[in-house]
């Protein structure tokens, strides 16, 4: 008698649980406040999320259409001034609003890939347009070196930049210049070492055929840095090799 009547009671309690997680929603299961953009569902937790399902980014679209994102309000009204970056939205690959918006938590902007927003969710030919996003840096190196963002950074972590220019050639000594003086154009994937007056075509073509090296165009191949001593050269071009000390054959 004393089990059935534990039992009864204990159905009931879950009863009212359940009645009270349907009908004040909010006030039973909400994990804290909403943003204040949303702030006047905060009773109706339906307008969001559908029971046993979460928050499919449909739900999400019904008032944030992707097209308008960035560039009008929710009540359709067209935004002034400098548009916001947020018109991205119109490039994603799929709607997967919740992937980065989490709003009782505020606004979580890069919640995916371990705190970082994926540039894997953005549409392939839009993945090269760092500048539709991202605002250029104005300090010297970059005012240098244009928009190939691509050549030092990379879209999985930003810094540090991966490139190292010591890999190529050190700039030490009188090489610590200007990006421009060796690369014009500001095409940083093609160089120039004739832009220095000890460095003429004629004077290195004059020095480099006296020792039987045909093939002098591409400086760096040889040449790492200011010394001039420290020369690697695999002699590909059937002249001599030389390198710290003297030649070989």
């Amino acid at each position: 008698m004393k089990s059935r009547l534990v039992l009864r009671l204990l159905l009931a309690n879950l009863a009212v649980i359940a009645v009270l997680v349907f009908a004040v929603p909010h006030l039973m299961v909400s994990p804290g406040p909403l943003i204040a953009g949303h702030r006047d569902l905060e009773t109706d937790c339906f307008a969001c999320h559908m029971p046993f399902i979460g928050t499919p980014a449909s739900e999400c679209i019904a008032c944030h259409k992707v097209e308008q994102i960035g560039r009008f309000t929710t009540k359709g009204v067209a935004k002034t001034g400098n548009v916001t970056k947020a018109a991205f939205h119109q490039k994603l690959k799929q709607d997967a609003c919740i992937a980065c918006h989490g709003d009782h938590e505020g606004r979580v902007k890069y919640r995916r890939a371990a705190g970082r927003f994926s540039h894997a969710m953005l549409q392939a030919a839009v993945l090269q347009q760092c500048g539709s996003c991202h605002t250029a840096p104005t300090d010297t190196l970059h005012r240098q070196v244009g928009s190939d963002c691509a050549a030092c950074h990379s879209q999985e972590r930003w810094k540090p930049a991966t490139f190292d220019h010591a890999r190529y050639f050190t700039l030490d000594r009188d090489h610590n210049v200007k990006c421009a003086t060796c690369h014009t154009g500001q095409d940083y994937k093609q160089y120039t070492c004739y832009g220095c007056h000890e460095h003429s075509r004629g004077k290195i073509a004059e020095e480099h055929r006296k020792e039987g090296i045909r093939d002098f165009e591409n400086c760096v191949r040889c040449h790492k840095s200011a010394d001039e001593h420290d020369i690697r050269w695999d002699g590909r071009d059937g002249g001599l090799r030389r390198s710290r000390g003297g030649y070989d054959d």
